[in-house]
């Protein structure tokens, strides 16, 4: 919250007394009712909010947790608004899915309308926001329905990058430095499929989704993007398969053979991600492609036929104004890919931005572009159909995925959503097994190409995990090794 609301500050806990600019939190329990208070001193001034919870609800340890974390934040959040800063669009949420408390409240019987009602009086939040994560519900819920037990997704990473974006944080690296890196990554790329293969028979799993993202994965060549889909194939039964993504993502990398390769090995779905058709912008993040070369590729991806395109937009980006941001939607909408997901711009550690490169547009100017797109996507009739926050996002705004027609993406409603287990392959992958009683477990490859060949045996090993964490909850039927 703190963050959020104060984003240049970070949390400090002196000796002693605190002096200046501080908050400080009492927590008191009572016979039925407990009470958070905050005392917020800025300036000179000081401020007060208070939230409380009914003891009543707290009928065992994670719920205590969770109402005693909610009341100690509303308690700041309450004083931080009295002390005259803006409230924000998503009022007291700073979860990364919104969406799943939106869930809750439809799952309790509540009418479309009742359930955003309250929402909004929950939470503090703009209506539009609870409109939006209303529809994102639905269809997750729709989602869930259609799940069972033993249903998994697949991710594969391919941490490679023709350059880097100054927006980027991502684990990637440069293909024009690490060329010769990527025969190495894809041999112990292979050997984890293995293993990863092995845990998912023996638990009789059945992947629906399997999601090839990055980094670029179409940074490599067409051989060895046919090798390693080809290796999938041969290692994991694919027959349940519902939906085959590759993030194409960047343009530069987009070409007949790599597309008709992919389409031989049934690929369902691509992105060709441009985040802004204004030349001067993509300049000012470091990409080496123009607007008309993603065009270019839209064309070959919509000549060789059978995918489903996605192409994402980030709003805030250096040198980017409304006036662009407008220039860059109409010209995507006239494209009309099936998918358009718009992202806010997240300050993150480790990117050109944060080191003070790239001036980027405020916190107004960023609202008016989001405000703007999701105007124009229900008026062309998109719908929105996953949403999720990032810590430091311009703003405190959100990323939207946006879907016409009925072609929303099973593995991003599954990810966002926690429906199932993810299995992730692939340096910086991270797995999340879903092990019942809404508990999730993560196991994580290394972040980094080099770190990841070098432990390769230790991370085919710990593929045991995966069956050690979800056997339990999957009970009887385990296959046996052959």
């Amino acid at each position: 919250m703190l963050l959020t609301l104060f984003p240049a500050e970070r949390p400090e806990y002196p000796e002693g007394a605190p002096e200046g600019d501080r908050a400080e939190l009492s927590f008191f329990e009572g016979e039925k009712r407990d009470t958070a208070v905050c005392r917020l001193v800025l300036g000179g001034e000081c401020f007060s909010g208070r939230a409380s919870v009914s003891r009543a609800e707290m009928t065992d340890d994670l719920t205590r947790a969770r109402l005693t974390q909610r009341a100690v934040s509303l308690s700041f959040y309450r004083a931080a608004l009295a002390s005259g800063i803006e409230k924000p669009v998503w009022g007291s949420l700073t979860g990364i899915r919104p969406g799943k408390l939106m869930s809750r409240l439809l799952e309790q019987g509540l009418s479309d309308r009742a359930a955003v009602t309250e929402f909004v009086r929950l939470y503090d939040a703009d209506r539009a926001r609870a409109e939006l994560c209303l529809h994102t519900a639905h269809a997750g819920l729709a989602v869930e329905k259609s799940l069972t037990p033993r249903d998994v997704c697949l991710y594969v990473g391919i941490p490679f990058c023709p350059t880097r974006c100054a927006y980027c944080s991502f684990v990637s690296i440069s293909v024009q430095k690490s060329m010769k890196r990527i025969p190495d990554y894809l041999a112990a790329l292979d050997r984890e499929i293995e293993a990863t293969a092995a845990a998912v028979k023996k638990l009789g799993l059945r992947p629906v989704a399997l999601y090839m993202g990055g980094g670029t994965p179409t940074t490599l060549s067409a051989p060895q993007l046919d090798a390693l889909c080809t290796k999938l194939e041969e290692a994991f039964d694919l027959t349940a398969l519902r939906e085959y993504t590759v993030e194409a993502g960047r343009p530069d990398t987009i070409t007949p053979d790599k597309l008709e390769a992919l389409k031989k090995h049934g690929v369902t779905r691509v992105s060709v991600n441009p985040q802004t058709m204004d030349d001067a912008v993509l300049e000012a993040i470091g990409r080496k492609h123009t607007a008309a070369d993603v065009l270019t590729a839209l064309s070959e991806v919509r000549r060789t036929g059978g995918f489903a395109v996605n192409m994402d937009l980030i709003a805030g980006l250096p040198a980017d104004t409304p006036e662009r941001f407008d220039h860059t939607l109409e010209t995507v909408l006239a494209l009309a890919p099936e998918n358009i997901t718009v992202h806010t711009l997240a300050l993150k550690k480790g990117s050109g931005i944060m080191r003070g490169e790239t001036p980027v547009p405020d916190a107004r100017a960023v609202g008016g572009m989001i405000g703007a797109a999701n105007a124009a996507l229900f008026a062309a009739g998109y719908r929105p159909y996953y949403l999720y926050r990032q810590k430091y996002m311009s703003g405190g705004f959100e990323n939207v995925g946006w879907q016409k027609g009925g072609t929303e993406s099973l593995y991003n409603i599954c990810i966002m959503e926690e429906l199932c287990s993810i299995l992730a392959l692939g340096g910086g992958g991270s797995t999340k097994l879903s092990t019942g009683g809404g508990r999730i477990e993560r196991v994580f490859d290394p972040k980094y190409p080099d770190e990841y060949i070098a432990g390769i045996d230790r991370i085919a090993a710990d593929k045991d995990k995966i069956v050690q964490l979800l056997a339990p909850s999957l009970g009887a039927g385990l296959q046996e090794d052959e």
